[in-house]
């Protein structure tokens, strides 16, 4: 891998096949526990999607993924066997439900599948080595990494990725129109950003200080969401 890595047009043009919604990582059968959170009322229409998705990425998933996301790069990038397999540690098991697990592993184990098939990285076999259960944030920092992505892009296509998926789920849950699920998008590009520069500029020790999310009614909802009596999600 390059020193400093530039994202290309090559590159751009990766972040945005691997990170749309077409690449089958089975993103759309997860909701993060929104199905449960617009059943009780929580989530009713863009005001509180918005405001629910903007705190998941504050201070719940997307915080904790994009911490894993910059350590896992940075051990990629520096060779460091024992750092990766702390940051893919940390991906797989600092989850709030067993559903939030399954979200984030099975997805980050059919995005290595499917790199594997179609877009083949050198390298990328001896990393998997060091793998039990693959969250998709290490999976994807592992791939932008050996493919010499920015880390920022490729950071930022992650979490606008994430943050797509679940207001697409509330959108169908709620339902909302297209144009409102755009409105909630825009929305967060600024919180987005913000947790991307804010996580690039934190040192990984102080991030693995520092790690964990603190979202009690998301867990709550996912939790619930396991004996919810009708469900269209995995999660």
């Amino acid at each position: 891998m390059p020193a400093t890595a530039m994202t290309t047009d090559a590159g751009l043009y990766r972040l945005m096949t691997w990170l749309s919604p077409a690449f089958p990582v089975g993103a759309y059968s997860y909701s993060h526990g929104i199905e449960t959170a617009v059943e009780e009322g929580l989530v009713c229409d863009a005001g509180t999607l918005s405001r629910w998705v903007e705190t998941v990425v504050r201070h719940g998933a997307g915080r904790m993924d994009a911490a894993v996301f910059h350590l896992t790069y940075a051990a990629v990038a520096a060779g460091d066997a024992a750092a990766f397999a702390d940051a893919a540690e940390r991906g797989a098991l600092y989850r709030g439900t067993a559903e939030l697990a399954l979200e984030s592993n099975a997805q980050g184990e059919a995005f290595l599948a499917t790199v594997a098939a179609a877009w083949p990285q050198p390298g990328l076999a001896a990393w998997q080595e060091l793998l039990d259960t693959t969250s998709y944030p290490v999976a994807v920092a592992l791939v932008a990494a050996l493919a010499g992505i920015g880390e920022g892009a490729a950071l930022g296509a992650y979490l606008t990725a994430f943050a797509g998926n679940l207001v697409n789920a509330g959108v169908r849950l709620i339902p909302l129109g297209q144009t409102d699920g755009q409105r909630v998008l825009a929305m967060l590009e600024a919180p987005v950003t913000a947790l991307v520069d804010t996580t690039l500029a934190t040192d990984p020790e102080t991030l693995t200080a520092d790690f964990g999310a603190a979202v009690p009614m998301v867990d709550w909802t996912s939790a619930t969401h396991e004996t919810q009596y009708t469900r269209l999600f995995r999660s």
